[in-house]
Protein backbone atom coordinates (compact mmCIF):
# COMPACT_ATOMS: atom_id res chain seq x y z
CA UNK A 1 0.00 0.00 0.00
CA UNK A 2 1.13 3.76 -1.41
CA UNK A 3 1.07 6.02 1.88
CA UNK A 4 2.31 9.55 2.34
CA UNK A 5 2.49 11.47 5.45
CA UNK A 6 0.02 13.99 4.88
CA UNK A 7 -1.37 17.57 6.01
CA UNK A 8 -4.40 18.53 4.81
CA UNK A 9 -5.71 21.94 4.49
CA UNK A 10 -8.38 22.60 7.37
CA UNK A 11 -11.78 23.57 5.27
CA UNK A 12 -13.77 23.88 8.30
CA UNK A 13 -13.41 25.32 11.70
CA UNK A 14 -14.97 21.86 12.96
CA UNK A 15 -12.74 19.92 11.05
CA UNK A 16 -10.74 19.53 14.51
CA UNK A 17 -11.47 18.21 17.85
CA UNK A 18 -13.19 20.29 20.16
CA UNK A 19 -14.89 20.09 23.55
CA UNK A 20 -18.23 20.21 23.70
CA UNK A 21 -20.48 21.72 27.27
CA UNK A 22 -21.94 18.84 29.38
CA UNK A 23 -25.65 20.54 29.17
CA UNK A 24 -25.90 20.94 24.82
CA UNK A 25 -28.96 19.04 23.59
CA UNK A 26 -27.86 16.21 20.85
CA UNK A 27 -24.50 16.93 19.16
CA UNK A 28 -24.87 20.46 20.32
CA UNK A 29 -22.81 22.15 17.02
CA UNK A 30 -26.16 22.79 14.96
CA UNK A 31 -24.22 21.09 12.50
CA UNK A 32 -25.18 19.26 8.77
CA UNK A 33 -25.65 15.38 10.19
CA UNK A 34 -28.92 13.76 10.78
CA UNK A 35 -29.21 15.35 14.01
CA UNK A 36 -29.73 18.40 13.34
CA UNK A 37 -30.16 19.39 9.85
CA UNK A 38 -33.80 18.19 9.02
CA UNK A 39 -35.52 20.39 12.07
CA UNK A 40 -33.38 23.45 10.61
CA UNK A 41 -34.27 26.09 8.42
CA UNK A 42 -31.52 27.37 6.04
CA UNK A 43 -31.73 29.75 2.51
CA UNK A 44 -32.60 27.41 -0.61
CA UNK A 45 -31.83 28.67 -4.02
CA UNK A 46 -33.90 25.94 -6.32
CA UNK A 47 -32.09 26.23 -9.84
CA UNK A 48 -33.65 25.89 -13.86
CA UNK A 49 -33.43 21.66 -13.93
CA UNK A 50 -33.35 21.41 -17.67
CA UNK A 51 -30.69 19.19 -18.38
CA UNK A 52 -32.15 18.92 -22.14
CA UNK A 53 -31.57 22.61 -22.50
CA UNK A 54 -28.92 23.71 -25.45
CA UNK A 55 -25.56 24.42 -23.88
CA UNK A 56 -25.72 27.59 -25.89
CA UNK A 57 -28.53 29.17 -24.00
CA UNK A 58 -25.80 30.83 -21.91
CA UNK A 59 -28.31 31.99 -19.44
CA UNK A 60 -26.36 35.60 -20.01
CA UNK A 61 -28.78 35.68 -23.22
CA UNK A 62 -32.07 35.61 -21.88
CA UNK A 63 -32.85 39.25 -20.58
CA UNK A 64 -36.54 38.07 -18.78
CA UNK A 65 -33.71 36.69 -16.30
CA UNK A 66 -31.36 38.99 -15.77
CA UNK A 67 -32.53 39.46 -12.35
CA UNK A 68 -31.90 35.96 -11.00
CA UNK A 69 -28.89 35.73 -12.71
CA UNK A 70 -27.34 38.83 -10.83
CA UNK A 71 -29.50 37.92 -7.67
CA UNK A 72 -27.38 34.45 -7.02
CA UNK A 73 -23.76 36.06 -7.82
CA UNK A 74 -24.73 38.66 -5.50
CA UNK A 75 -26.39 36.30 -3.21
CA UNK A 76 -23.13 34.25 -2.75
CA UNK A 77 -20.77 37.41 -2.27
CA UNK A 78 -22.75 38.89 0.24
CA UNK A 79 -23.18 36.24 2.26
CA UNK A 80 -19.63 35.24 1.94
CA UNK A 81 -18.66 38.84 2.72
CA UNK A 82 -20.99 38.75 5.66
CA UNK A 83 -19.57 35.46 6.94
CA UNK A 84 -16.32 37.28 7.30
CA UNK A 85 -17.62 40.11 8.94
CA UNK A 86 -18.47 37.31 11.64
CA UNK A 87 -14.60 36.23 11.75
CA UNK A 88 -15.34 32.66 10.34
CA UNK A 89 -12.27 32.25 8.05
CA UNK A 90 -9.00 31.36 9.28
CA UNK A 91 -7.18 34.63 7.94
CA UNK A 92 -8.37 37.41 5.07
CA UNK A 93 -7.61 36.04 1.66
CA UNK A 94 -7.61 39.63 0.24
CA UNK A 95 -4.53 40.46 2.32
CA UNK A 96 -2.46 37.56 0.43
CA UNK A 97 0.00 38.63 -2.82
CA UNK A 98 -0.94 37.96 -6.63
CA UNK A 99 1.06 38.23 -9.68
CA UNK A 100 1.12 37.05 -12.79
CA UNK A 101 4.23 35.08 -13.52
CA UNK A 102 6.06 36.76 -16.86
CA UNK A 103 6.43 34.51 -19.72
CA UNK A 104 3.88 33.00 -22.44
CA UNK A 105 1.57 30.96 -20.03
CA UNK A 106 1.12 34.25 -18.00
CA UNK A 107 0.98 31.49 -14.27
CA UNK A 108 -0.42 33.45 -11.96
CA UNK A 109 1.10 32.65 -8.33
CA UNK A 110 -0.53 33.68 -4.96
CA UNK A 111 1.55 33.88 -1.88
CA UNK A 112 -0.75 32.11 1.11
CA UNK A 113 1.03 31.77 3.71
CA UNK A 114 -2.10 30.91 6.16
CA UNK A 115 -3.54 28.06 4.16
CA UNK A 116 -1.23 25.09 5.66
CA UNK A 117 -1.33 26.44 9.23
CA UNK A 118 -3.17 24.60 12.30
CA UNK A 119 -3.51 21.20 10.53
CA UNK A 120 -3.36 17.97 11.99
CA UNK A 121 -0.87 15.01 10.55
CA UNK A 122 -3.28 12.38 8.61
CA UNK A 123 -2.00 8.83 7.38
CA UNK A 124 -3.49 9.70 3.66
CA UNK A 125 -4.06 6.44 1.68
CA UNK A 126 -3.16 7.52 -2.08
CA UNK A 127 -3.38 4.96 -4.28
CA UNK A 128 -6.76 4.04 -4.30
CA UNK A 129 -9.06 6.38 -6.10
CA UNK A 130 -12.40 4.53 -4.67
CA UNK A 131 -12.52 4.43 -0.93
CA UNK A 132 -15.31 3.92 1.12
CA UNK A 133 -16.71 6.76 3.37
CA UNK A 134 -15.98 6.32 6.53
CA UNK A 135 -18.15 8.47 8.97
CA UNK A 136 -15.51 8.15 11.87
CA UNK A 137 -13.27 10.29 9.94
CA UNK A 138 -13.69 14.42 9.61
CA UNK A 139 -16.73 14.96 6.72
CA UNK A 140 -19.35 17.75 5.69
CA UNK A 141 -22.17 16.70 8.23
CA UNK A 142 -19.76 18.13 11.09
CA UNK A 143 -19.79 21.49 9.79
CA UNK A 144 -21.67 24.33 11.30
CA UNK A 145 -24.67 25.43 9.69
CA UNK A 146 -22.87 28.90 10.44
CA UNK A 147 -20.37 27.92 7.56
CA UNK A 148 -23.22 27.58 5.08
CA UNK A 149 -24.14 29.73 2.93
CA UNK A 150 -27.50 28.30 0.80
CA UNK A 151 -28.99 24.93 -0.40
CA UNK A 152 -28.70 24.61 -3.83
CA UNK A 153 -31.49 22.09 -4.98
CA UNK A 154 -33.19 21.39 -8.73
CA UNK A 155 -36.99 23.14 -9.14
CA UNK A 156 -39.87 21.11 -9.62
CA UNK A 157 -41.54 23.82 -11.98
CA UNK A 158 -38.34 25.11 -14.34
CA UNK A 159 -38.39 28.13 -12.66
CA UNK A 160 -35.62 29.41 -10.89
CA UNK A 161 -36.55 30.79 -7.14
CA UNK A 162 -35.00 31.80 -3.62
CA UNK A 163 -36.23 31.32 -0.30
CA UNK A 164 -34.57 32.88 2.93
CA UNK A 165 -35.56 30.00 4.82
CA UNK A 166 -37.21 26.78 4.18
CA UNK A 167 -37.52 23.36 5.93
CA UNK A 168 -35.43 20.08 5.16
CA UNK A 169 -38.50 17.64 3.63
CA UNK A 170 -37.98 14.39 5.65
CA UNK A 171 -36.25 12.14 3.25
CA UNK A 172 -34.53 14.61 1.44
CA UNK A 173 -30.53 14.78 1.17
CA UNK A 174 -29.75 18.68 0.35
CA UNK A 175 -27.00 19.64 -1.74
CA UNK A 176 -24.82 22.34 0.72
CA UNK A 177 -22.83 25.35 -0.52
CA UNK A 178 -20.68 26.62 2.58
CA UNK A 179 -17.44 28.39 2.82
CA UNK A 180 -14.05 27.25 2.60
CA UNK A 181 -12.58 28.50 5.61
CA UNK A 182 -9.09 28.57 4.15
CA UNK A 183 -9.66 30.02 1.11
CA UNK A 184 -7.76 30.62 -1.58
CA UNK A 185 -9.54 33.29 -3.08
CA UNK A 186 -12.25 35.64 -3.00
CA UNK A 187 -15.56 33.65 -2.45
CA UNK A 188 -14.03 30.34 -2.30
CA UNK A 189 -16.67 27.99 -1.71
CA UNK A 190 -17.77 24.21 -1.48
CA UNK A 191 -20.46 22.43 -3.03
CA UNK A 192 -21.58 19.71 -1.04
CA UNK A 193 -24.37 17.23 -2.97
CA UNK A 194 -26.61 15.43 -1.15
CA UNK A 195 -24.45 15.99 2.40
CA UNK A 196 -26.81 13.35 4.04
CA UNK A 197 -26.27 10.63 1.76
CA UNK A 198 -22.02 10.49 2.68
CA UNK A 199 -20.93 9.54 -0.32
CA UNK A 200 -17.38 9.34 -1.01
CA UNK A 201 -15.36 11.60 -3.19
CA UNK A 202 -16.15 9.93 -6.56
CA UNK A 203 -17.87 11.22 -9.73
CA UNK A 204 -21.31 9.82 -10.63
CA UNK A 205 -23.91 10.54 -12.49
CA UNK A 206 -26.10 12.68 -10.82
CA UNK A 207 -24.24 14.41 -8.59
CA UNK A 208 -21.84 15.78 -11.63
CA UNK A 209 -24.89 17.81 -13.32
CA UNK A 210 -24.83 19.28 -9.81
CA UNK A 211 -21.76 21.20 -10.17
CA UNK A 212 -22.82 21.67 -14.06
CA UNK A 213 -25.62 23.53 -12.74
CA UNK A 214 -23.91 25.56 -10.24
CA UNK A 215 -21.45 26.88 -12.85
CA UNK A 216 -24.22 27.69 -15.34
CA UNK A 217 -26.64 29.12 -12.96
CA UNK A 218 -23.94 31.59 -11.50
CA UNK A 219 -22.93 32.76 -15.00
CA UNK A 220 -19.95 34.21 -14.16
CA UNK A 221 -16.39 33.39 -16.39
CA UNK A 222 -14.48 34.36 -13.52
CA UNK A 223 -15.57 31.92 -11.17
CA UNK A 224 -14.55 28.40 -12.14
CA UNK A 225 -15.56 24.83 -10.07
CA UNK A 226 -13.18 22.37 -9.61
CA UNK A 227 -12.98 18.80 -8.51
CA UNK A 228 -9.77 16.78 -7.11
CA UNK A 229 -10.48 12.66 -6.89
CA UNK A 230 -8.48 10.60 -3.96
CA UNK A 231 -5.14 10.63 -5.15
CA UNK A 232 -5.35 13.50 -6.99
CA UNK A 233 -5.11 15.73 -3.59
CA UNK A 234 -8.59 15.36 -2.39
CA UNK A 235 -8.25 16.16 1.46
CA UNK A 236 -11.72 14.51 2.52
CA UNK A 237 -13.42 11.64 1.65
CA UNK A 238 -16.92 13.26 0.99
CA UNK A 239 -18.49 14.31 -1.88
CA UNK A 240 -17.82 17.77 -2.42
CA UNK A 241 -16.57 20.52 -5.29
CA UNK A 242 -14.41 23.75 -4.90
CA UNK A 243 -15.44 26.81 -6.22
CA UNK A 244 -13.78 30.74 -6.64
CA UNK A 245 -13.68 33.61 -8.21
CA UNK A 246 -10.42 34.57 -10.33
CA UNK A 247 -10.09 38.31 -11.97
CA UNK A 248 -7.86 36.83 -15.10
CA UNK A 249 -8.09 33.49 -17.04
CA UNK A 250 -6.35 30.76 -15.96
CA UNK A 251 -3.70 29.71 -18.07
CA UNK A 252 -5.09 26.27 -19.32
CA UNK A 253 -8.05 28.63 -20.53
CA UNK A 254 -5.74 30.44 -23.29
CA UNK A 255 -4.10 26.95 -23.83
CA UNK A 256 -4.52 25.53 -27.75
CA UNK A 257 -6.31 22.61 -28.13
CA UNK A 258 -6.70 19.81 -31.02
CA UNK A 259 -9.74 17.90 -31.38
CA UNK A 260 -9.23 14.30 -31.21
CA UNK A 261 -12.52 12.51 -30.33
CA UNK A 262 -16.16 13.08 -31.01
CA UNK A 263 -19.46 11.78 -30.03
CA UNK A 264 -22.19 12.58 -32.92
CA UNK A 265 -25.96 12.79 -31.11
CA UNK A 266 -29.26 13.58 -33.40
CA UNK A 267 -29.23 16.48 -35.48
CA UNK A 268 -25.40 17.09 -35.40
CA UNK A 269 -25.56 17.79 -31.93
CA UNK A 270 -22.48 16.10 -29.88
CA UNK A 271 -19.85 16.64 -27.86
CA UNK A 272 -16.08 17.07 -28.83
CA UNK A 273 -12.96 16.12 -26.77
CA UNK A 274 -9.75 17.79 -27.51
CA UNK A 275 -6.09 17.66 -26.04
CA UNK A 276 -4.26 20.37 -24.64
CA UNK A 277 -1.39 21.48 -26.77
CA UNK A 278 1.93 23.68 -25.08
CA UNK A 279 1.27 22.74 -21.72
CA UNK A 280 2.87 20.98 -19.03
CA UNK A 281 0.06 18.58 -17.82
CA UNK A 282 -1.30 16.65 -20.60
CA UNK A 283 -4.98 16.90 -20.53
CA UNK A 284 -8.60 16.54 -22.55
CA UNK A 285 -11.16 19.27 -22.92
CA UNK A 286 -14.68 18.51 -22.93
CA UNK A 287 -17.46 21.23 -25.14
CA UNK A 288 -20.54 20.41 -26.73
CA UNK A 289 -21.56 21.50 -29.87
CA UNK A 290 -24.78 22.03 -32.31
CA UNK A 291 -27.41 22.19 -29.95
CA UNK A 292 -25.87 19.27 -27.44
CA UNK A 293 -27.40 19.91 -23.55
CA UNK A 294 -26.04 19.55 -20.30
CA UNK A 295 -26.90 15.80 -20.43
CA UNK A 296 -25.47 15.17 -23.31
CA UNK A 297 -21.76 16.83 -22.30
CA UNK A 298 -22.85 15.63 -18.35
CA UNK A 299 -22.39 11.89 -19.60
CA UNK A 300 -19.45 12.25 -21.77
CA UNK A 301 -17.38 13.73 -19.01
CA UNK A 302 -19.28 11.35 -16.52
CA UNK A 303 -18.27 7.96 -18.50
CA UNK A 304 -15.07 8.98 -18.75
CA UNK A 305 -14.35 10.02 -14.63
CA UNK A 306 -15.87 6.75 -13.80
CA UNK A 307 -13.97 4.60 -16.07
CA UNK A 308 -10.40 6.26 -14.89
CA UNK A 309 -12.21 5.81 -11.33
CA UNK A 310 -12.14 2.03 -12.13
CA UNK A 311 -8.72 1.75 -13.12
CA UNK A 312 -8.01 3.96 -10.20
CA UNK A 313 -6.29 6.62 -12.42
CA UNK A 314 -6.08 10.06 -10.38
CA UNK A 315 -8.18 12.66 -11.81
CA UNK A 316 -8.84 16.30 -11.72
CA UNK A 317 -11.61 18.39 -13.54
CA UNK A 318 -12.02 22.22 -13.87
CA UNK A 319 -15.46 23.53 -15.10
CA UNK A 320 -14.93 26.94 -16.65
CA UNK A 321 -16.60 29.21 -19.00
CA UNK A 322 -20.03 29.01 -17.45
CA UNK A 323 -19.97 24.98 -17.69
CA UNK A 324 -19.81 25.06 -21.26
CA UNK A 325 -16.30 24.06 -20.74
CA UNK A 326 -14.65 21.06 -18.79
CA UNK A 327 -10.67 20.12 -18.38
CA UNK A 328 -9.88 16.68 -17.48
CA UNK A 329 -6.37 15.94 -16.28
CA UNK A 330 -5.55 12.58 -15.58
CA UNK A 331 -2.12 12.48 -13.04
CA UNK A 332 0.59 10.59 -11.36
CA UNK A 333 2.19 13.52 -8.58
CA UNK A 334 1.37 11.96 -5.93
CA UNK A 335 2.07 8.41 -7.18
CA UNK A 336 5.43 9.73 -7.99
CA UNK A 337 5.81 11.69 -4.67
CA UNK A 338 5.33 8.60 -2.72
CA UNK A 339 7.96 6.17 -4.39
CA UNK A 340 10.20 9.20 -3.67
CA UNK A 341 11.42 9.88 -7.41
CA UNK A 342 9.78 13.99 -6.96
CA UNK A 343 12.84 16.19 -7.23
CA UNK A 344 13.27 17.55 -3.00
CA UNK A 345 13.64 20.98 -4.18
CA UNK A 346 9.56 20.33 -5.63
CA UNK A 347 8.66 18.89 -2.62
CA UNK A 348 10.02 21.95 -0.64
CA UNK A 349 7.50 23.77 -1.52
CA UNK A 350 4.87 21.99 0.14
CA UNK A 351 2.74 22.30 -3.33
CA UNK A 352 0.11 19.82 -3.63
CA UNK A 353 -0.75 20.13 -7.38
CA UNK A 354 -4.38 20.12 -7.62
CA UNK A 355 -6.68 21.15 -9.73
CA UNK A 356 -6.14 24.85 -9.12
CA UNK A 357 -2.64 24.61 -9.27
CA UNK A 358 -2.43 22.19 -12.72
CA UNK A 359 -4.76 25.23 -14.06
CA UNK A 360 -2.17 27.57 -13.89
CA UNK A 361 -2.99 29.68 -10.30
CA UNK A 362 -0.24 28.49 -7.70
CA UNK A 363 -0.60 29.10 -4.53
CA UNK A 364 2.63 29.40 -2.49
CA UNK A 365 3.27 29.03 0.97
CA UNK A 366 6.87 30.76 1.69
CA UNK A 367 7.68 33.64 0.71
CA UNK A 368 10.89 32.75 -0.95
CA UNK A 369 8.88 30.71 -3.54
CA UNK A 370 6.86 34.10 -4.12
CA UNK A 371 9.52 35.78 -4.67
CA UNK A 372 11.54 33.22 -6.88
CA UNK A 373 8.88 32.38 -8.67
CA UNK A 374 9.04 31.49 -12.25
CA UNK A 375 7.28 30.12 -15.58
CA UNK A 376 10.24 27.18 -15.61
CA UNK A 377 9.83 26.48 -12.06
CA UNK A 378 5.96 26.04 -12.31
CA UNK A 379 6.71 24.47 -15.51
CA UNK A 380 8.66 21.74 -13.64
CA UNK A 381 6.56 21.10 -10.98
CA UNK A 382 3.29 20.79 -13.62
CA UNK A 383 5.79 18.56 -15.51
CA UNK A 384 5.87 15.88 -12.58
CA UNK A 385 1.96 16.17 -12.46
CA UNK A 386 1.57 14.78 -16.23
CA UNK A 387 1.12 11.39 -17.43
CA UNK A 388 3.83 10.54 -19.99
CA UNK A 389 2.68 10.30 -23.99
CA UNK A 390 2.03 6.54 -23.49
CA UNK A 391 0.08 6.82 -20.66
CA UNK A 392 -1.93 9.52 -22.00
CA UNK A 393 -2.38 7.76 -25.25
CA UNK A 394 -3.96 4.79 -23.30
CA UNK A 395 -6.08 6.89 -21.18
CA UNK A 396 -7.34 8.20 -24.16
CA UNK A 397 -8.12 4.50 -25.11
CA UNK A 398 -10.41 4.07 -21.99
CA UNK A 399 -12.12 7.67 -22.62
CA UNK A 400 -12.86 6.72 -26.04
CA UNK A 401 -14.00 3.56 -24.97
CA UNK A 402 -16.43 4.40 -21.91
CA UNK A 403 -18.13 7.53 -24.05
CA UNK A 404 -18.84 5.53 -26.71
CA UNK A 405 -16.55 8.44 -28.81
CA UNK A 406 -15.08 7.94 -32.35
CA UNK A 407 -11.64 9.37 -33.59
CA UNK A 408 -11.35 12.60 -35.47
CA UNK A 409 -9.11 13.44 -38.28
CA UNK A 410 -6.10 15.21 -36.76
CA UNK A 411 -6.18 19.18 -37.90
CA UNK A 412 -2.78 19.47 -39.15
CA UNK A 413 -3.16 23.45 -39.51
CA UNK A 414 -2.61 23.34 -35.31
CA UNK A 415 1.11 23.90 -34.69
CA UNK A 416 1.54 22.44 -31.40
CA UNK A 417 4.80 24.69 -30.58
CA UNK A 418 2.22 27.52 -31.14
CA UNK A 419 2.79 30.00 -27.96
CA UNK A 420 -0.26 30.26 -25.35
CA UNK A 421 -1.64 33.33 -27.03
CA UNK A 422 -2.21 36.47 -24.67
CA UNK A 423 -5.68 36.48 -24.75
CA UNK A 424 -7.57 39.17 -22.29
CA UNK A 425 -9.86 37.02 -21.08
CA UNK A 426 -13.08 38.84 -19.67
CA UNK A 427 -12.86 42.02 -18.63
CA UNK A 428 -12.36 42.25 -14.73
CA UNK A 429 -15.90 41.41 -13.10
CA UNK A 430 -16.98 44.69 -10.98
CA UNK A 431 -18.20 42.32 -8.15
CA UNK A 432 -14.64 41.43 -7.56
CA UNK A 433 -12.89 43.67 -4.72
CA UNK A 434 -9.87 45.58 -5.93
CA UNK A 435 -8.00 44.29 -3.28
CA UNK A 436 -8.23 40.40 -4.84
CA UNK A 437 -7.23 41.99 -8.46
CA UNK A 438 -3.80 40.23 -9.69
CA UNK A 439 -1.21 42.47 -10.19
CA UNK A 440 0.72 42.24 -13.82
Amino acid sequence: MLTIKRVPTVVSNYQEDVLLESNVVGCGRKCLGKCCLPVSMLPLYSFKNDDNEPMEHNIHTLPEEEYQISFLNNLLLGLWEERMSQGLFRYDVTTCETKVIPGKCGFIAQLNEGRHLKKRPTEFRIDKVLQPFDENKFNFTKVGQDEVLFRFEPSTDYKRRYFSGMGVDAGISPSIVAINVSPIEYGHVLLIPRVLDCLPQRIGRDTFTIALHFAREMADPFFRVGYNSLGAFATINHLHYQAYYLSVPFPVEKAPVRKILARKGLGGAGVIVSKLLNYPVRGFTFEGENGSTIRDLSEVVVNSCISLQNKNIPFNILIAQCGKKIFLFPQCYAEKQALGVVDQGLLDTQVNPAVWEISGHMVLKRTKDYQDASEKLAWKLLSEVSLSEEKFEEVKGYISEAANLEEMEEDKSINPDKEIPDSPGPRVASHVPQDCLVLH
